[in-house]
């Protein structure tokens, strides 16, 4: 088949979708290509602004990475980033400008950071005795250290995180002010650790009320959002009071999700689910499984981005 003209394969994108567009064989495939390159190289205001939202998901959460990798490879625009819990920290690390090699290396040195020092030293028989919860100190350092010297005005793309009120329920989605306490409290778990004091307000994991921040993307100018979401599916029970309640935290956060995927643009899904909240020692393991499902989806969130972007593409021929 002979190469279509711009205007008819964009129509054909809008009449028919990717099953007509993109599968008619080597000359399309070009100007697929072609096409892909000059809307990823576009800026916002000659295509749709694009949203990556990063679910929670613990020491899973890692799998964002691996996505992050896949879509710089492939060129994917991302214009504004919004994360909960876990993947508030991941967002916030690429939206301040980390380069993503450099996040890769928080996840080789985990052991060194010591994270999942702040699980195992919880005693539970310590916290019914002294009726009191802690202060995730390991975590803490990380978060300050890193992001400690931000605020969000100063990234270096626009990020919102988001946390919930222990005293209402009402889910706070932080987009100004100091960096690192947003993003403590995006990932300061529920039962466990002492909510986050701030803005006169009590705050814990977003996880709890948005475990894919979606909505917050869309929010801050997104008009497509793509959404990183890290599968749970134990292989095991827990054995412990304290795994258990993670696990009950876990499940909740995932049934959640299942809804929130429905107002996602695209869905990429790393199958991380054998990797427990508090294993911070298999972030490398969760970074690769999210670089191989994103390589392997990528291509498809491409043609998809390409479909909602032909008619304001039409306009511009």
């Amino acid at each position: 088949m002979k190469l279509q003209s711009k205007t008819l394969t964009l129509c054909s994108l809008l009449a028919f979708g990717p099953a007509f567009a993109f599968a008619q064989g080597s000359d399309d495939d070009i100007l697929r290509d072609a096409l892909w390159t000059r809307v990823a190289s576009s800026k916002p205001s000659a295509r749709p602004s694009v949203g990556l939202a990063l679910s929670g998901g613990g020491a899973r959460g890692f799998a964002h990475t691996g996505v992050l990798e896949a879509l710089e490879y492939s060129g994917f625009p991302v214009d504004y980033v919004s994360g909960t819990s876990m993947g508030s920290v991941i967002g916030a690390l690429y939206a301040s400008g980390q380069p993503v090699d450099e996040i890769w290396g928080f996840g080789r040195n985990a052991a060194n950071f010591k994270v999942s020092s702040d699980f195992k030293s919880i005693k539970m028989l310590r916290l019914l005795i002294t009726d009191k919860l802690i202060t995730p100190t390991y975590i803490t350092r990380f978060i300050d250290e890193y992001l400690g010297s931000l605020t969000f005005e100063k990234l270096k793309k626009p990020f919102a995180c988001t946390a919930m009120d222990m005293r209402t329920g009402e889910k706070i989605v932080f987009t100004d002010g100091p960096l690192a306490i947003a993003v403590r409290a995006s990932v300061n778990l529920p039962g466990i650790f002492a909510p986050v004091q701030y803005r006169h307000r009590y705050l814990v994991d977003g996880g709890v009320v948005d475990f894919i921040p979606i909505d917050a993307a869309r929010g801050l100018g997104a008009d497509w959002v793509l959404a990183s979401v890290t599968g749970s599916a134990p292989s095991k029970m827990p054995d412990s009071v304290l795994l258990s309640l993670l696990q009950v935290i876990d499940i909740r956060g995932s049934l959640l999700a299942r809804e929130s995927e429905k107002n996602a643009d695209f869905v990429i899904k790393p199958e991380v689910g054998d990797i427990s909240v508090a294993e911070f020692d298999r972030c490398m393991e969760a970074g690769e499984v999210g670089l191989v499902e994103a390589s392997r989806r990528v291509r498809a969130a491409e043609e998809t981005y390409l479909i909602f972007a032909a008619p304001r593409l039409v306009e511009k021929l």
